[in-house]
């Protein structure tokens, strides 16, 4: 198993552009000069869209791909004036402290962010400690600048989703977090990914917010365990 820091991410070179295109053409390239033979792609988030991508790219490279929860479009055109913006918009800010993991939990901790009934709430009474602390553990080791594009709505140009799914032809599972509790992918967006992509297996976490794996790690476990059933013929 092999986990990717993507550029700007953790260990990884930071980098002048952060489009999800970017981070495609540096997997393309891993896959195609790192992997001995077919490989299976998790991603979550970005990492989905990524793996969907490598997948219509290099179909004779990648035997299968799950995608947990790909906002596509929910972080691309859709993102203005959304609670989405808001809180990458407080994100960034609070990777820019440059402090520890307390001193960005603080920051989070205190993003305002439009309610559904009006006014504001802080993330911080929306979160508990601890998804506040793992927060801040990853955007600790981010470039802020990677999130200037999802705020500003160009993270997706060049990356035409319909198109894309189309030239997926291997096996796939689709992770839906519930888009009323905090989930990315759209239902719209995740019946047009099966209409797109034959055979896709999709599975729905009601009440689960975007880190289903986090959230829900057994249940994402038994996801994974019966895709891997289908894949090794088991």
């Amino acid at each position: 198993m092999i986990a990717l820091d993507q550029r700007g991410h953790g260990s990884s070179p930071r980098a002048e552009r952060y489009l999800v295109t970017d981070f495609v053409a540096d997997t393309v390239q891993f896959v195609r000069n790192e992997a001995a033979g077919p490989v299976v792609i998790f991603g979550h988030s970005l990492g989905a869209m990524v793996a969907a991508a490598v997948a219509a790219e290099l179909p004779d490279r990648v035997r299968g791909v799950i995608l947990e929860d790909p906002p596509f479009h929910t972080m691309g055109k859709r993102i203005a004036n959304s609670t989405w913006q808001a809180l990458f918009i407080g994100m960034r800010a609070a990777a820019e402290t440059g402090g520890g993991t307390e001193v960005i939990t603080e920051a989070l901790a205190n993003i305002s962010l439009p309610a559904s009934g009006g006014g504001f709430k802080r993330l911080g009474d929306l979160r508990d400690r601890a998804s506040l602390t793992w927060s801040a553990e990853c955007l600790r080791q981010l470039d802020p600048k990677v999130l200037t594009p999802v705020i500003e709505g160009r993270w997706l140009d060049g990356y035409d989703f319909p198109s894309l799914l189309s030239g997926v032809r291997c096996p796939t599972l689709l992770l839906q977090a519930d888009p009323s509790t905090g989930g990315a992918l759209t239902d719209e967006d995740a019946a047009t990914l099966q209409s797109l992509v034959s055979g896709c297996q999709h599975v729905r976490f009601p009440g689960c917010g975007h880190n289903l794996h986090r959230d829900r790690p057994k249940e994402v476990l038994q996801a994974l365990q019966s895709f891997a059933a289908l894949l090794t013929g088991a």
